[in-house]
């Protein structure tokens, strides 16, 4: 069964209250409109989001929100943490993790602040669940060590049988199966005398897939049906349709195919009810195969074609793929073998798309540590030297003579009209120097996208018309093997340097950038960094989605950034490096964060003439009129923080 190609397979959840009991939603709602603005209220707002989650998604996260919000508003560390685990749970079914990244190190901060060890283990669970999600299997099964230390600690039995429920879920996805049905058998063990159906039905399932991988059909295929029936039972609809999506594409897996189509078509059902198109995609990719093998073809192409259309217009590129080579498939039956080799030729290009993200880690949201220490020590020395102001002006004022005061006033306010002229003159002379670094910036730009356009369209075509012709010829001449070969090899050496020089030019001036601005050109640069090889490259921007940068400024930020990911290639001996711009528009900021885990270095050398390009990225923060904080040391790696009123 493989992860969210066919099945969803892995439907693993965790919630600070884990299952949540059955009320009466009605009752609770009668309840609301009397309510104080209070703790219980906070409980209230929960227990009916937790009534609306199964079936009504949208409708449960109005409530928590209205939650959270109280919770905040009251102060209410409980309620803070009781809203994210909750909330993060629908944010984990929408895939918006990081959102739920930042929220779940929120809880896990207040938890500790509360030295409160169950509240400690279900935060860390939850934060686990959004690596897993993430496919950084070995952080989840940190947070999940650390959460079942916890729940040992108070003994809650239920809760250690949910964690080995994800611990289960977390070696599976790092294929030690034998770990993996430990903790699964644990947990069914405690949870089928729990009347919890809902994690039983959710052990179970991943219990199946344990053993799915392991070639045990007949006894995943026992484990799926009885977490279908205990879903049902609860009206559990999401976890309803993942169950049917898994048994149907087992029946196809043993080639059981009368009993392909009734769960398909009930999986494709719900998933348009649920309104969950990707679902609703695989059950009709399920269809599409059942009718390959009762050789319907007609209604096999139906069922694929609906299933691309849903692929295509939500951006599902992996199930694309797959519905792709399932169309060719569709298509080469049919004998239509032509319209087959096209579709082959767009999942051929599709697949090499995806291949340079799959080795890609999923983005890490960190939270941002701002150091307030600082800050307080200046206010502090500020308000020091105001009293000393004061105190120097009452002892003037009561023993010296007028005379005195009045030379003193002179010499200060000769002091400070120097001071003045002073700042005036440093003024001029940094708007002389910005002026300079544009010019220069802006002339180097220029002269990068002149010699890219030149690379791109003349060398490129000329390159390109080599090759065409080269083909031709092919086509026109009878060649030993031997020259074949040499022929072939000749091509593909002019297709690597076509490509190389397309390399260039684009690392020159930057297509992306300037069609679709500085996040895509950004998340394209780091995603061609790390598929490189040359080091481990992770990219998150926040709030950059709506955010529009004027292209000068995007231009510079962007080969600020670049100059920094080469000094961790060059100079840090660094293994990972991370690239990280929030865009926060009530403070009209733009903040680029890069860290490297590198050697390091003494910030003290970066007053001294070059080296490793600090000159430059200074005189391109300078232009923009931004901050430059670096943080160094020998052996604790790197990490340069640059502020820029957008």
């Amino acid at each position: 069964m493989r992860k969210l190609a066919v099945i969803l397979l892995i439907c693993a959840w965790y919630r600070e209250a884990g299952a949540q009991t059955p009320m009466n939603k009605d009752s609770l709602l009668l309840l609301l409109p009397g309510a104080k603005e209070d703790t219980a209220k906070v409980h209230l707002l929960i227990d009916i989001g937790n009534q609306y989650e199964w079936d009504d998604p949208q409708t449960a996260g109005t409530y928590y929100l209205q939650a959270g919000a109280l919770s905040e508003k009251l102060n209410y560390k409980e309620g803070i943490i009781k809203f994210n685990a909750n909330y993060t749970y629908l944010l984990n079914q929408r895939g918006q993790y990081d959102s739920s990244m930042l929220l779940n190190r929120q809880s896990v901060k207040l938890a500790v602040e509360l030295n409160d060890p169950n509240q400690i283990g279900k935060s860390n669970a939850n934060l686990g669940n959004v690596f897993l999600n993430l496919d950084q299997f070995d952080s989840a099964v940190h947070h999940y060590q650390v959460a079942l230390k916890n729940f040992e600690a108070v003994n809650d039995k239920v809760l250690v049988a949910r964690l080995c429920d994800l611990l289960q879920v977390a070696y599976y996805e790092l294929r030690q199966h034998d770990k993996a049905l430990v903790y699964g058998r644990q947990a069914i063990a405690v949870l089928r005398n729990a009347n919890d159906p809902a994690s039983l039905s959710a052990v179970l399932s991943n219990a199946s897939s344990v053993y799915y991988r392991l070639q045990h059909y007949d006894t995943a295929l026992a484990y799926l049906k009885e977490a279908l029936v205990l879903a049902r039972s609860i009206n559990y609809k999401a976890h309803e349709k993942t169950v049917l999506l898994n048994i149907g594409n087992l029946y196809q897996h043993t080639l059981q195919v009368d009993s392909i189509r009734p769960y398909s078509e009930k999986a494709a059902a719900l998933s348009r009810e649920l309104g969950f198109p990707e679902g609703e995609a695989i059950a009709h990719r399920g269809l599409a195969n059942y009718n390959v093998f009762k050789n319907n073809l007609d209604a096999a192409y139906k069922h694929i074609s609906y299933a691309l259309d849903i692929t295509g217009k939500n951006g599902f590129r992996k199930e694309h793929l797959h519905n792709l080579n399932t169309l060719s498939g569709v298509l080469m039956a049919m004998r239509r073998y032509e319209e087959s080799y096209r579709i082959d030729l767009k999942a051929e290009a599709l697949s090499d798309s995806l291949l340079g993200e799959e080795t890609q880690n999923k983005i890490l949201v960190l939270e941002k540590q701002f150091e307030t220490g600082k800050k307080e020590t200046q206010i502090q020395l500020q308000q020091a030297q105001l009293r000393q102001k004061n105190i120097l002006n009452y002892i003037l004022i009561g023993g010296a003579a007028a005379l005195l005061i009045i030379s003193l006033l002179g010499f200060r306010n000769y002091k400070h009209r120097q001071r003045l002229q002073q700042a005036r003159i440093d003024e001029l002379e940094t708007e002389k120097q910005l002026a300079a670094t544009e010019a220069i910036l802006k002339g180097e730009e220029q002269e990068r996208a002149r010699l890219a356009k030149d690379l791109h369209d003349g060398l490129g075509g000329m390159l390109s018309g080599i090759k065409y012709s080269f083909q031709n010829m092919k086509d026109n001449l009878i060649l030993t093997p031997e020259n074949a070969q040499a022929f072939e090899r000749s091509l593909d050496m002019l297709d690597s340097s076509i490509r190389e020089m397309r390399r260039v030019a684009h690392n020159m001036m930057p297509e992306i950038l300037v069609r679709y601005g500085l996040d895509v050109a950004l998340k394209e640069f780091c995603n061609e960094v790390d598929s490189s090889g040359a080091i481990r490259t992770s990219y998150q921007s926040i709030g950059m989605e709506n955010t529009v940068i004027e292209q000068t400024t995007a231009v510079t930020v962007y080969r600020i950034v670049q100059e920094l990911v080469n000094n961790a290639i060059k100079h840090a001996v660094a293994t990972h490096v991370l690239v990280q711009v929030h865009a926060s528009e009530p403070e009209n900021l733009l903040t680029i964060t890069v860290e490297d885990n590198g050697k390091g270095f003494d910030t003290a050398l970066l007053k001294q003439p070059g080296g490793m390009g600090w000159s430059n990225i200074q005189n391109r923060v300078d232009f923009l009129k931004g901050k430059l904080d670096v943080r160094s040391a020998p052996g604790e790696g790197t990490s340069v923080l640059i502020e820029i009123n957008s």
